[in-house]
């Protein structure tokens, strides 16, 4: 009873909130150029089938760092507003959704598929081959309110902190390469990288009941590797290969996750792996690598495409860190106001921080 109380009396709340504030929001805006401003902007009520979203964090992520690199500029409709990990609650609704209630608290998956493709009609609708990327191709979550198509929310537990929940994107991403790798308990897998996604993966193996080594140069990143009870390995310290052998007794690795979108990461990867094992490529790299076909002929290796998720990792990612199995208070490592974007931006970049959230609200 009390938590519907509460949620009612939240409910109010952002009802009373909507009608005071519905017309102006601040959004952080990539206008070219490396350049980031806060503006004050228009927002209009939620259209027929979609819900207008208080966004209380937003994470920074990667592709928001190329994006402001100039990386995606041929791709993203400057000014462009950022973000797609967030958590935040429903500020209004539109004609016809149904299911969900004012101050409902909720995170979004977001992709919008055209599902008509055959990528769509074949039951792969995240990688649709004309995929809408909410935050890339569309206006992101970097903002204090966020119309979105209902569909794209997904429900989160009342009792989850809203920063832990700004982690469900990422965390979706880390299931996802879990589960397309077909991980299963007591295999030993490997993750090269240990920025974000790579910690998240090294996670989210470890719940599935595997033995997770992970592959890092940075010494401060291997710090953090190792407080959270993690092997971490220097791959410039020796031959990772040979590492490899000595860990699993000669057999060599069930799986490899690639995070690093790095030549070398690749390679490292592949040659961690024993006799069909899978290497799953989650990192992105910006040229194409060499790769070591004939070790993938001569141990009959799988390399495995990961890219996104789809709703039953975003649901699982919810539960994960519902439950305390992703260390969201190491991962979050600062959280600033809107207008402190261009230093959060800056430090990221940097590699001073492994994940920095923008309060959307102060």
């Amino acid at each position: 009873m009390g938590t519907k109380r509460q949620n009612r009396e939240i409910g109010l709340i952002f009802q009373g909130l909507a009608k005071i504030y519905s017309h102006h929001m601040n959004a952080v805006h990539y206008i070219g150029n490396g350049t980031l401003e806060v503006i004050d902007t228009e927002v209009g009520p939620p259209a027929p089938g979609e819900v207008q979203l208080a966004v209380a964090y937003t994470g920074i992520c990667g592709t928001d760092l190329h994006i402001l690199h100039g990386a995606m500029d041929a791709r993203v409709a400057m000014p462009a507003v950022l973000g797609h990990e967030m958590a935040g609650r429903v500020a209004s609704i539109g004609d016809g959704v149904e299911d969900w209630a004012l101050g409902d608290p909720a995170t979004v998956m977001p992709l919008v598929s055209c599902g008509a493709c055959s990528a769509c009609t074949s039951g792969a609708s995240h990688i649709c081959y004309r995929l809408v990327f909410l935050g890339i191709d569309a206006p992101g979550s970097m903002q204090s309110r966020w119309n979105v198509p209902a569909d794209v929310l997904v429900r989160l537990p009342a009792d989850l902190s809203l920063q832990t929940a700004a982690l469900a994107e990422p965390s979706a991403v880390a299931v996802h390469d879990v589960r397309r790798s077909g991980l299963a308990p007591g295999e030993r897998a490997v993750v090269v990288g240990a920025g974000p996604i790579g910690l998240l993966i090294a996670n989210v193996a470890r719940s599935v009941g595997a033995e997770v080594a992970v592959f890092e140069p940075n010494e401060r990143r291997r710090q953090v590797v190792e407080s959270l009870g993690l092997l971490a390995v220097d791959p410039l310290a020796g031959d990772t290969a040979a590492w490899a052998d000595a860990w699993t007794d000669g057999a060599g690795a069930e799986v490899a996750f690639e995070v690093s979108g790095s030549a070398a990461g690749i390679g490292t990867a592949i040659g961690c792996l024993g006799a069909r094992g899978r290497a799953v490529v989650v990192g992105i790299h910006a040229t194409p690598p060499p790769v070591d076909l004939f070790r993938v002929f001569w141990r009959e290796l799988t390399l495995i495409g990961a890219r996104v998720y789809e709703r039953a990792d975003f649901e699982e990612a919810v539960r994960l860190l519902a439950a305390g199995a992703i260390p969201s208070e190491t991962l979050i490592t600062d959280v600033v106001p809107l207008d402190g974007v261009t230093d959060a931006f800056r430090a990221m970049d940097a590699g001073e921080s492994m994940k920095i959230l923008i309060d959307c609200v102060t």
